[in-house]
């Protein structure tokens, strides 16, 4: 099972249609937030998107939840759960939606962490990255439960140093 996850795209369009034709197998599609478009927006097809600060579209939902694989997506931009800051927040509600993976944008950083079982993922972002200077989106390929995650720079393709391998068990 793969999914692809992109965030804080900020007005971008044929971007996000080359990421979407780049990666023609993928079981589902993640925009966290800030993609500036309305959400009919042919850009944003096959897209599971959010509304972001800078969404100004009411048709996007605060938050989602996702399923595929077996695996329960808790997909949100960040900024209502003070993800710059901390992401207790984001966690605690993650728990409350039952998640195994989180999803999240808003910072423009690129990061993935596991918490109590718990994988979030912040994608970067594809229109001004920060921490970083590779536009960044992210495909997740999940066997059961165990998650790799592949880096992919929008210009260069995938970046297999920052590789990661998860396991989503959850402590007793």
């Amino acid at each position: 099972m793969k999914v692809l996850i992109v965030s804080d795209s900020h007005g971008l369009t044929s971007e996000l249609s080359q990421i979407r034709e780049m990666h023609p197998d993928m079981d589902l599609m993640i925009h966290c937030g800030d993609s500036e478009l309305q959400a009919d927006h042919d850009s944003l097809r096959g897209y599971a998107a959010v509304r972001g600060n800078c969404d100004f579209e009411a048709a996007f939902p605060e938050d989602r939840v996702e399923e595929a694989g077996g695996l329960r997506f808790f997909v949100t931009h960040g900024h209502r759960y003070s993800v710059k800051s901390t992401l207790m927040n984001l966690s605690y509600k993650a728990r409350e939606m039952e998640a195994d993976i989180v999803c999240f944008g808003h910072s423009h950083g690129l990061g993935a962490e596991m918490s109590d079982g718990i994988l979030f993922i912040n994608p970067g972002s594809i229109w001004l990255p920060r921490g970083r200077k590779e536009k960044t989106y992210v495909i997740l390929e999940a066997r059961g439960k165990d998650v790799t995650l592949d880096v992919y720079d929008l210009s260069n393709g995938k970046i297999p140093e920052l590789t990661q391998n998860f396991s989503l068990v959850k402590s007793v």
